[in-house]
């Protein structure tokens, strides 16, 4: 008898532990909740703490409630002026609404599919309607608020509140930047030829001036040399002149030593066959 009181006593307090795990919850200061009865939201949970529902018959579902963030993978977007760019955004939102957040997406990776369907619907219609000049303008600010604006407005039907959205990146596509780095390289490739074109004809002015200008310089030293020697023969003949006025014989005799010397010592002047009684030898007869 006591061992059946002991065992059933024994099943009630495992009865009880059970219905009480699967009565009470807890709330985390990040989390909020909906209490879901037979599928259907009974009642939303925001603050934190422990929290009791029916067992077995009521179920939990958890959502976080701080601030997150969603980076879509960048997408492409034809400007109003037919101008194609990779674009690649993020938006940070937080769910506000657990009860229609449960009711429109229910989990929280259906309503990141869901918001970014909406960012990008939302990018793509804002910057159709306008042109690449204007998004690289100061207007790139209001641009920005329009596109947060749109997104907030169809963010609130599935219980979600978005804080910004922001536009990180909006290049070219590759098969563009491609293409304008070839026209780019052609263009300074052009510019490099006339500029080495323009050099070399600089150089061959430069160089002929120089020539020019070499040759007068040469042909005015040969002038001046021209003069100066005129001038020092006509002083020689001069100086020659005086001398042999002052002393005939002596100037004589010292021509007649320079042509001595002329003859004997040049070795390419020319054989002379004189005759000793010639009037050239007559200075190596004297004795005094």
């Amino acid at each position: 008898m006591q061992d059946k009181v002991k065992i059933a006593f024994g099943i009630i307090v495992a009865a009880v532990l059970i219905i009480a795990a699967d009565s009470l919850f807890v709330v985390k200061q990040t989390e909020q909740a909906i209490v879901l009865q037979f599928g259907e939201p009974v009642r939303e949970i925001k603050s934190p703490g422990l929290q009791v529902k029916v067992p077995f018959i009521q179920k939990v579902v958890f959502y976080d409630n701080r601030l997150l963030n969603l980076e879509p993978p960048a997408q492409e977007v034809v400007l109003n002026d037919k101008k194609r760019l990779d674009v690649d955004n993020f938006t940070r939102y937080r769910i506000v609404d657990p009860l229609r957040f449960y009711q429109t997406v229910r989990t929280e990776i259906q309503a990141r599919s869901k918001l970014e369907e909406i960012v990008n619907s939302s990018v793509r219609k804002v910057l159709g309607r306008i042109t690449l000049q204007e998004l690289l303008s100061s207007r790139r600010t209001q641009i920005m608020a329009d596109i947060s604006n749109a997104v907030k407005v169809d963010a609130e039907q599935i219980g979600v509140s978005v804080a910004d959205v922001r536009i990180r990146r909006a290049d070219l596509p590759v098969e563009v930047l491609q293409a304008i780095n070839a026209r780019m390289k052609t263009e300074r490739e052009r510019e490099a030829k006339e500029f080495r074109a323009t050099g070399q004809q600089e150089a061959q002015k430069i160089r002929a001036e120089a020539e020019k200008e070499r040759a007068v310089i040469i042909a005015e030293a040969e002038k001046q040399a021209q003069i100066i020697r005129g001038e020092g023969d006509r002083q020689s003949t001069e100086i020659w002149n005086k001398a042999a006025g002052v002393d005939p014989k002596f100037f004589a005799f010292y021509r007649s030593l320079e042509a001595y010397k002329n003859s004997l010592t040049n070795k390419d002047s020319t054989s002379l066959v004189l005759s000793p009684d010639s009037e050239f030898f007559r200075y190596f007869k004297q004795t005094r």
